[in-house]
């Protein structure tokens, strides 16, 4: 990426928006946030703009509901979809935002053929291999948001639980960013101590399936809406790993192709962020147990692609 950065933000709501505003604070990138409805992603762009005095950032923001002045961007952030409602599943919501990943992949890819694409669109996982097949990019280029914000929802629960510092803690969650997402306790450290060693089995279990249903609770609690703040901030941290080049070790949905034994699909994987993208993926030695809740999870998003027909 050479001169000025320019990322592009697909979805002018809450998550889209939260992003825009985190990322124009950093300074040091220009950002297109693109909308189809008319005007809303013009004054939300001018409000962010408007605070620039106030923060003291440079940022050009720019809103628009025309795909043209997305042109070249580096980076493409899709944020556009349906949200969940109280008692929807992520998966609930596939068909719908089918139609509207494809069809904003599609036009994004066309006027930034170098860029690199990153979903947060439920299922993201899914939507993470519809991107890559609508846009036609390598692997390497289109990813998901998946266990970084998972594993941070994990580590609030753990550090409230011990009471330390949440930034002490490393979480460790692969696979699905849904109900068969795999968190693994002896990988999770609290300032390099597993977590088994801190924490017994049935208070584990307990605090990961509240990071399983972490969306989930808070659905039901806003009952009007879903998460932004915690998405916002893990989108605006990977992008930055990217922008940045930092060779940044992050969870993220990718497409597997023999990584864990696992093929034709779109999992949360341990993967290193820089300009390119994804620039390897890490592999765990895992144990049996864990490699076979890591199959399932794969299962269930390979039935989620079947369902899209592509």
């Amino acid at each position: 990426m050479k001169g000025r950065v320019k990322i592009t933000i697909i979805g002018a709501g809450n998550v889209g928006a939260s992003t825009a505003q985190r990322l124009a604070e950093r300074g040091d990138c220009d950002i297109t946030l693109l909308d189809i409805v008319e005007g809303l992603p013009q004054g939300k762009a001018l409000d962010i703009q408007e605070s620039a005095n106030i923060l003291g950032f440079s940022s050009k923001i720019t809103g628009t509901n025309n795909y043209a002045f997305t042109a070249n961007s580096d980076l493409i952030i899709i944020t556009s979809g349906l949200a969940r409602k109280p008692g929807m599943s992520r998966d609930d919501l596939l068909v719908a935002n089918q139609k509207i990943v494809g069809d904003v992949t599609r036009q994004a890819a066309a006027v930034s053929p170098q860029s690199v694409i990153i979903v947060a669109t439920n299922p993201v996982d899914a939507m993470v291999y519809l991107a890559r097949h609508e846009s036609q990019f390598p692997r390497a280029r289109v990813l998901g948001l998946s266990g970084v914000l998972d594993g941070s929802r994990f580590a609030t629960f753990i550090a409230d639980e011990l009471k330390v510092s949440v930034e002490d803690i490393s979480p460790c969650v692969l696979g699905e960013h849904g109900k068969s997402m795999v968190i693994i306790p002896r990988l999770t450290t609290v300032k390099g101590v597993p977590l088994p060693q801190l924490l017994p089995a049935d208070k584990i279990t307990q605090l990961s399936q509240r990071a399983v249903n972490g969306g989930a609770e808070i659905v039901a609690l806003l009952k009007t809406g879903s998460a932004f703040y915690a998405p916002s901030a893990a989108l605006a941290r990977m992008a930055e790993a990217i922008i940045l080049d930092k060779q940044r070790v992050m969870y993220c949905s990718t497409g597997v192709a023999g990584e864990y034994g696992l093929d034709k699909v779109s999992l949360g994987m341990p993967v290193k962020l820089g300009k390119a993208g994804i620039e390897k993926i890490m592999e765990y030695d895992l144990t049996a147990e864990e490699k076979t809740a890591l199959a399932a999870s794969a299962k269930a998003v390979q039935e989620l692609i079947g369902v899209m027909k592509i």
